[in-house]
């Protein structure tokens, strides 16, 4: 029998690269490419992203 973990548990597997996230002044949290600098995504939730590092 395989003896794999279930899927669907809510997290991956190392970091998200090539991206980071801040917080805007509204309370959003929005996702940044570190390449060029360009804002990618917006949560509606006001939750940060899983597995993306946080801006200072």
């Amino acid at each position: 029998m395989a003896t794999n973990p279930p899927t669907g548990d809510g997290h991956r597997n190392g970091a998200v690269r090539d991206r980071s996230q801040t917080q805007t002044p509204s309370g959003h949290w929005v996702k940044r490419n570190t390449d060029n600098g360009q804002f990618m995504d917006v949560k509606s939730d006001g939750q940060p992203f899983k597995g993306v590092r946080k801006e200072k």
